[in-house]
């Protein structure tokens, strides 16, 4: 069955940094466009960024933009989320996910494929 799994959480000070991987376990995936979404402690959980199955294309949530940079390496179907200036409000779980087209990146919905999720917490 395919999977998709998320590693690279951790505890932070805010200011810091973190980098987060999601392998892939087909190489299907390498022609899926790939997103990030997060969950917070009794919060929704919501879009973060997504990228093109090229990583031509990405789109960022406003509240990450210029701070976490998404990229892919299709050899190795893995994603890369890369989060500088870390604040206490990105505390959340972070889960990757996959979708055949790109389009309609923020609806949760549409995504075919989710990975389980891994912890950040940025202290403050």
């Amino acid at each position: 069955q395919a999977q998709l799994v998320e590693s690279g959480g951790g505890l932070v000070q805010a200011g810091g940094s973190l980098r987060l991987s999601c392998a892939a376990s087909e190489r299907t995936f390498s022609t899926y466009a790939m997103g990030w979404f997060r969950q917070a402690p009794g919060k929704e959980r919501e879009f973060v960024a997504a990228i093109s199955w090229r990583g031509g294309s990405t789109v960022y949530a406003d509240s990450v933009k210029g701070r976490f940079t998404l990229s892919r390496d299709n050899p190795k179907i893995t994603v890369y989320l890369q989060m500088n200036s870390l604040k206490p409000e990105d505390t959340a779980v972070y889960y990757c996910a996959a979708k055949r087209r790109w389009a309609d990146l923020v609806a949760q919905d549409k995504y075919d494929y989710w990975g389980q999720g891994t912890q950040v917490t940025v202290s403050s």
